[in-house]
């Protein structure tokens, strides 16, 4: 990750910058393919583990934190197998 800083100043921001610049750095000149789906999906996983785990697996506190309706959240959980 370079120590550039980013407008921001949001570290996150700048994580998913660069990211996402390696990305294309690795595409060497080939065009992605559905990039938001991509990029949703791979944020997405970590932010609901991490949040589920805070929120010590109570799904209506969790879903509150993300400002999700709690049956969006369930959804979100099961198409990620983070729950049965």
């Amino acid at each position: 990750m370079s120590n550039k800083k980013h407008p921001s100043g949001n570290p996150l921001d700048a994580c998913v910058r660069d990211s996402l610049q390696a990305y294309f750095r690795d595409l060497d000149g080939t065009e992605p393919a559905n990039l938001h789906d991509m990029l949703v999906r791979a944020v997405e996983r970590p932010l609901l583990e991490v949040v589920m785990e805070q929120a010590q697996h109570n799904q209506s506190r969790a879903a509150q934190w993300l400002g999700l309706n709690r049956n969006t959240l369930r959804k979100k959980l099961l198409e990620h197998g983070l729950i049965d």
